[in-house]
């Protein structure tokens, strides 16, 4: 009888192991399928990029903000060269009206 109760207690232990092997078999297999759908979501949104491949984003980024700097600042230095032409132009129209005004003062 003795026995008999531990080849019981021993069966129940076995298979107690075996509900426990299955849950971390299905477990496992489920941590493997989110684990793979990860790594595409990773791939998809370019995260998975080694570190050669984002220096050479970073650079071309990089001059790329360059070439539009380096336009900004031709684009500032034909403003300025502009401006100056304007005050010119306005001095001298200034100029030509007041002579203007000077010679019909002489005509009169």
């Amino acid at each position: 009888m003795k026995l008999g109760l531990d080849v019981d207690i021993h069966k129940l232990k076995a298979e107690k192991l075996r509900k426990g092997k299955n849950k971390a078999e299905k477990d496992l297999d489920s941590l493997k399928t989110y684990y793979k759908k990860l790594h595409m979501s990773i791939r998809t949104v370019g995260l998975g990029k080694t570190s050669k491949q984002w220096r050479q984003e970073i650079k071309e980024e990089k001059t790329k903000a360059n070439h539009w700097e380096k336009k900004f600042q031709d684009v500032r230095v034909r403003e300025d060269a502009l401006k100056k032409s304007l005050l010119g132009s306005q001095s001298e129209k200034e100029r030509l009206q007041a002579r203007v005004a000077e010679l019909e003062k002489s005509l009169h």
